[in-house]
């Protein structure tokens, strides 16, 4: 991660003061104060040039037509990719890929691109991230941080399009299309014996247990899955505060896990799925996986935005009907 020198950080505050009033003022609509759990921040009117740090987030965006300069990768120290459901959008755009690792924002890469808001927070490690630069990204440009009580989808983009860019109207129309699309689902599938157990497994083999009422398994919930509730019934703690999973070892999964549905969600790309776990004693003596009701899941599915959860309802019907 580059490191800024008190000069230049200076400098960076007032390229962003200029900038930001230079879209003010083309756009001719000044500012709004948005509430955050930062405090408040004053954000532009009609912004020009945005920059999520968060890919899970830049959906959001693209759908309120807000012109997204620059996006980090899915995930830290790759060269990564544009999501399969909005590059187009961000093709149109011209919006970048940012340089992102396990070590930090490139703060340079960011004022380079001379936003005039920058957008960052959501679940996972980009949060954790954020509030960390919090302070050095502000000099850059005003920055909004969705806070991660922010858990599915619905509540990220309702605070993004009724907070920070007003536009609730769209917010509103899609959230129907996705209530409509549940209830054509719910209606079609057959649902397999309950509870569930939700994995997801890392590049290392390392598992982690999704927490029941939670992303992914609320989803699932609405669909008229139930959710094994092994986070309430141990002596667990979240990967981080407020974390949607918590870690186990290869060993206490075949002591928790005796639900007989599991599914099976690699982590940032098919780091695991049903056929390779099959391969070890631990898994393959699960009773899902012994009854045959084991089943994988897309990793763009773990924490998806509103075009992965209508993609994942697709997933599941043809499935389960």
């Amino acid at each position: 991660m580059s490191v800024f020198t008190a000069g230049a950080l200076a400098l960076t505050a007032c390229g962003a003061d200029e900038s930001t009033s230079e879209a003010e003022e083309a756009a001719g609509s000044g500012t709004r104060v948005v509430e955050t759990e930062q405090g408040q921040v004053s954000v532009p009117g009609a912004p020009e040039r945005v920059v999520v740090l968060n890919h899970a987030l830049a959906g959001y965006l693209y759908h309120l037509d807000v012109p997204v300069v620059g996006v980090i990768p899915e995930t830290a120290d790759t060269d990564g990719a544009f999501s399969e459901h909005w590059a187009e959008a961000a093709e149109e755009d011209g919006t970048e890929l940012l340089p992102w690792s396990s070590d930090g924002f490139d703060l340079e890469a960011i004022l380079g691109l001379e936003p005039d808001l920058i957008v960052a927070g959501g679940l996972g490690f980009p949060h954790f991230q954020a509030v960390e630069a919090y302070d050095r990204l502000g000099e850059i440009a005003p920055t909004v941080i969705v806070d991660d009580t922010r858990t599915t989808w619905q509540d990220q983009f309702s605070f993004l399009a009724e907070e920070v860019f007003e536009d609730p109207e769209r917010y509103e129309e899609l959230a129907a299309t996705y209530d409509e699309r549940v209830e054509e689902v719910e209606a079609a599938i057959t649902v397999p014996p309950n509870p569930a157990t939700f994995l997801t497994v890392t590049a290392d083999q390392t598992p982690y247990v999704l927490i029941e009422g939670m992303g992914l398994p609320k989803t699932f919930e609405r669909l008229g899955f139930e959710t094994d509730t092994l986070f309430a019934e141990n002596d667990f703690e979240p990967y981080t505060a407020g974390g949607d999973m918590f870690e186990v070892s290869s060993e206490q999964v075949g002591q928790l896990v005796d639900a007989p549905t599991v599914f099976i969600i690699g982590f940032h790309g098919d780091t695991a799925d049903v056929e390779s776990l099959s391969e070890s004693s631990v898994y393959s003596a699960l009773p899902a996986f012994e009854e045959g009701d084991a089943y994988d899941l897309p990793h763009w599915g773990l924490r998806g935005d509103y075009d992965e959860e209508l993609a994942l309802l697709d997933v599941v019907e043809e499935r389960f009907s």
